[in-house]
């Protein structure tokens, strides 16, 4: 489980984040949603350290995670996988070696070991035997796999994912997140999704946080925000919908 508790981030004068609290359960596909500049990204990165909360702080399992070193902090990082909205793969590796990329930093398992493992994940996505294959010979659908499958390559407690259908096809939009959604309750992964797509929204999203100026809006799940009489967040989604079938003309 993590707990964000009254997170507030600044940049500057630009109060980006304004007492943030919010609790993400394990086995549940929480989403943060909300328009550009309501802060749903900075959330993510206050959340696994990439910025600093100026007040406030994130727990993972009770363990004070925002008031830890940075020496502290490797044995709960060894615990995260991390979805990249670019799949961010090294384009001179193969599937295999960026698959077994953390493995070779964090583990001092043996080369068997690790291929191992690089073949579990790789046939838990669909994509056995692609070992070889370089970024640059995978679609964009199949680079995301490839992505999830480098995430929970250290069997992660915590997974994160910023706009996993970036860039994607529907059809492909629709594996990416039925994956995720798999993987989160399969092995018990407290996953937080950042993202934009209404159709992920209401595909997998188990508990929604809404973000609007920095602070949590609305809280709930896909079953209730359509049924909500939140002005902000219905005119949010009625955007973002009006967007995504304009898109698709």
């Amino acid at each position: 489980m993590i707990e964000v508790k009254d997170i507030y981030k600044s940049f500057g004068d630009n109060e980006v984040l304004k007492g943030i609290t919010a609790t993400f359960k394990p086995g549940v596909t929480s989403l943060i949603i909300g328009g550009s500049g309501s802060g749903k990204t900075t959330l993510m990165k206050n959340m696994v350290g990439l910025h600093e909360p100026n007040s406030g702080h994130v727990t993972y399992n009770e363990r004070n995670f925002t008031s830890m070193d940075m020496h502290e902090r490797i044995e709960i990082r060894k615990e995260i996988g991390m979805l990249f909205q670019g799949s961010a793969l090294f384009d001179s590796m193969t599937v295999e070696k960026n698959i077994r990329f953390p493995l070779d930093m964090f583990t001092d398992q043996s080369k068997a070991e690790k291929l191992d493992r690089v073949n579990f994940v790789l046939e838990r996505v669909n994509l056995a035997g692609k070992n070889k294959l370089y970024p640059t010979e995978l679609s964009g659908g199949m680079m995301k796999r490839v992505g999830i499958a480098r995430a929970i390559a250290m069997r992660p407690k915590y997974l994160f994912c910023d706009e996993p259908n970036s860039g994607l096809d529907p059809k492909s939009a629709i594996i990416i997140d039925e994956l995720i959604k798999e993987i989160t309750v399969e092995y018990d992964i407290t996953t937080v999704v950042v993202t934009h797509d209404m159709n992920s929204v209401m595909g997998i999203g188990d508990h929604i946080i809404f973000l609007h100026e920095g602070k949590k809006w609305w809280e709930g799940s896909n079953k209730e925000i359509t049924s909500t009489d939140n002005p902000e967040l219905n005119d949010f989604v009625f955007a973002t919908k009006l967007m995504e079938t304009l898109l698709k003309k």
